[in-house]
C-alpha cells in the first residue's frame, strides 16, 4: 500500500511538473504561423519589464513588428492603454509587441526606457525565427511620452527600425523656440525630471537637446499626428519636426488634425476610424 501511494505521489508531482513548465515554455507551441496572442512575456528582471506578443495567422517572412509604446508623461501608463491598437494590427495580420516599460523615478530616466525598447528588441530577435519573421525590422509606433520614445529610438537605431509612427509625441526640449513659449513654462519640470538634469532655461544643459527627437534626426521615414488644441503637446511640436524632416529629405507625413486635442484616438472614434488607423495601417504597408 506505501508503494501504491508513493508511486501515486510521484504520479502527481510529475504531471503538476510538466503543466508548470509548459505554462512557462511559452514560445513551446510558436511554430509557424499559428495565430497567438501571448501576454505578459518577460524581457528583464524588472517588474516593469514585459510585453505582450500578438502574431496573427498569416503574414509575410518580411512583414515588420510593430513595438508599442504607450503614452503617460514618461513616468505613469501601462501597455494595456494601448490594447485596442494592438488588437487592430492583429485584425489587419500585422505582428505587433505591446510593451511596458520602466518609469521615470529617482532611478530611471528616458535613457532607461530606450535601453528597455532594446532590450525588447533583442529579446524578439532571438525569437524572430520561430515567428518566421526577419530580426531587426521593426516599426515603432508611440503615442505621447511613448512617440517621444519611438521617434529617439529610431532615429538613433536606423539599422533596427524601418518606420516611425508618433501620435501627439513631443520633439523639442531645447530650441529658443521652445525655451521661450509658455509651453515650456508648464512642461519643463516634467522634462527636468525625464532628463535627469536640472531645467535652467539661462544655461541649458546639452542633455535636453540629446534627449529631443529633432537634434536626433537620420532617415528613418516617420508618420506624426499632431492635433491644433493640443495643450499637452504644443501643435508647434509636431510642426517643428514636420519642417526639419522636409528641411533633411526625410520621407515623412505629418496628418495635422483640426478642432482636436492630445491623444484623439481615445476621445474621438470617429478620428480613430476614418483617419488615424488608416493612415498608420497605409504607413505600415507602404
Amino acid at each position: 500500500m506505501k508503494k501504491l501511494i508513493l508511486r501515486y505521489h510521484f504520479f502527481v508531482l510529475g504531471c503538476l511538473g510538466f503543466v508548470l513548465n509548459s505554462c512557462n515554455s511559452k514560445f513551446r507551441v510558436w511554430v509557424g504561423k499559428d495565430s497567438q496572442k501571448i501576454y505578459n512575456l518577460k524581457y528583464g528582471e524588472h517588474k516593469r519589464q514585459k510585453m505582450d506578443v500578438f502574431l496573427p495567422s498569416e503574414y509575410p517572412q518580411d512583414s515588420p513588428v510593430i513595438i508599442i509604446l504607450h503614452g503617460g508623461a514618461w513616468k505613469y501608463g501601462r501597455k494595456e492603454h494601448m490594447i485596442q491598437i494592438q488588437k487592430m494590427l492583429f485584425e489587419n495580420n500585422i505582428p505587433s509587441i505591446n510593451m511596458n516599460y520602466r518609469l521615470v523615478s529617482k532611478h530611471f530616466t528616458y535613457r532607461e526606457q530606450l535601453q528597455d525598447i532594446n532590450s525588447v528588441v533583442e529579446k524578439f530577435n532571438e525569437l524572430a525565427k520561430k515567428a518566421e519573421l526577419l530580426p531587426d525590422n521593426y516599426i515603432l509606433l508611440g503615442e505621447s511620452a511613448g512617440g517621444h520614445l519611438a521617434l529617439l529610438y529610431g532615429y538613433q537605431n536606423s539599422d533596427k527600425v524601418k518606420k516611425i509612427i508618433s501620435l501627439s509625441g513631443p520633439t523639442d526640449f531645447y530650441s529658443p523656440e521652445y525655451l521661450n513659449s509658455f509651453y515650456s513654462k508648464y512642461t519643463s519640470g516634467t522634462v527636468q525630471k525625464m532628463v535627469g538634469s536640472k531645467f535652467d532655461r539661462k544655461n541649458l544643459s546639452e542633455e535636453f537637446q540629446k534627449a529631443s527627437p529633432i537634434a536626433n534626426i537620420t532617415n528613418v521615414p516617420t508618420l506624426l499626428f499632431q492635433g491644433n488644441q493640443d495643450f499637452l503637446v504644443n501643435q508647434k511640436q509636431g510642426l517643428a519636426l514636420d519642417s526639419a524632416l522636409t528641411a533633411m529629405n526625410v520621407p515623412h507625413k505629418l496628418v495635422f488634425m483640426e478642432k482636436t486635442g492630445h491623444a484623439p484616438r481615445f476621445f474621438n472614434k470617429k478620428k480613430r476610424d476614418s483617419i488615424i488607423y488608416p493612415n498608420i495601417l497605409e504607413w505600415i504597408k507602404k
